[in-house]
């Protein structure tokens, strides 16, 4: 077994919160997809944009798992300095 080295980090990183849902519906059964609202502790709101893939299993597995790492690089190019 190999152990990983612990890399240390100047400076706390910021907590979030990801909002996710998932559910699997017949492809001929979508009608329309909405944006969800979130209700923030502040007293605002925010939306998440729902997104479609549809495919057989393994294809929406490898588009999923594509879209979400496409989601970390942007959201780490969006806290770069």
């Amino acid at each position: 077994m190999m152990r990983r080295k612990l890399k240390l980090v100047k400076g706390r990183q910021p907590r979030g919160a990801l909002v996710y849902g998932m559910r699997i519906f017949a492809a001929d059964q979508v009608a329309a997809i909405e944006a969800a609202k979130v209700s923030l502790a502040d007293g605002t709101s925010g939306r998440v944009t729902m997104h479609l893939i549809e495919g057989t299993r393994a294809q929406i597995r490898r588009q999923l798992m594509q879209s979400i790492e496409a989601f970390f690089e942007l959201l780490d190019e969006e806290t770069q300095p």
